[in-house]
């Protein structure tokens, strides 16, 4: 059985590890998201190209593979040389990002036209527009496509222990290949990772209400474990917006 000290020297520094490597992706991914959605909707037909194009490399390309090309084969094809944790934080933080990107467009094209006309009424440039009328109302329809996307990134994480991050995962190999004990170690890592995108989910879905408050909407009921897609949210891969759903919230 795993000892704990064994915990304490492998398994602990191992949590503050993915930690990082989550909390770095997910700022790269929201710096990508974001801007990437927005250019996607410009009425310059090259911007569009060129946004479209990111999100549909990105989108149809492996994050592993990705990673891997980045930390082996960049060095020897550009002499540029990325630490594996680097290598890991790039492949997940772009991957990522395009997935965000098509949220940021769908929840975009959500906000009623009316709205936009109303700022072309009041004279309102487009990044005006943009920024007191449009991203105020589709902010709120972004967090719970975002609070899956989220999730999806921090299981994503374990893919750094293929190019030998110490993450929890690639601790959880140690042990299994030192103990020769795989239940042990995969199951603490079950509920390892069960434990972190539950608070996950609970810090998101503060957010939300938050940001619903601010826009004058009533927040959802309170859950303990949320439902399923609930009406007006968008689509955590498509982007569309979803009309009817089921839920233990609803």
């Amino acid at each position: 059985m795993m000892s704990s000290e064994f915990f304490t020297s492998w398994f602990l520094p191992a949590i503050w590890i993915t930690i990082q490597v989550l909390v770095l992706s997910t700022v790269l991914a929201f710096a990508v998201a974001v801007p990437i959605g927005i250019l996607r909707r410009s009425r310059l037909w090259i911007v569009r190209f060129l946004a479209g194009a990111y999100f549909e490399i990105f989108r149809g390309t492996s994050a592993l593979i990705l990673m891997i090309w980045m930390a082996f084969a960049v060095p020897l094809l550009l002499r540029i040389q990325f630490q594996p944790m680097a290598a890991g934080v790039l492949a997940l933080g772009l991957t990522y990002g395009a997935y965000g990107s098509e949220i940021v467009r769908g929840a975009l094209n959500a906000v009623p036209a009316a709205q936009r006309e109303a700022g072309v009424a009041l004279s309102f440039t487009p990044m005006q527009r943009l920024r007191l009328i449009e991203l105020p109302q589709a902010w709120p329809e972004m967090i719970p496509p975002f609070n899956n996307l989220l999730i999806e990134l921090m299981k994503g994480t374990s893919l750094v222990s293929a190019i030998s991050v110490a993450d929890m995962t690639f601790a959880g190999n140690l042990l299994r290949q030192a103990k020769n004990e795989s239940a042990p170690s995969f199951t603490l890592l079950l509920v390892l990772y069960f434990v972190l995108a539950f608070i996950l989910t609970r810090g998101m879905r503060m957010l939300e209400r938050r940001a619903k408050a601010k826009v004058g909407r009533s927040p959802e009921k309170k859950v303990l474990f949320g439902g399923l897609r609930s009406k007006g949210q968008v689509d955590a891969l498509t982007g569309s917006g979803v009309t009817t759903g089921t839920g233990a919230d609803k």
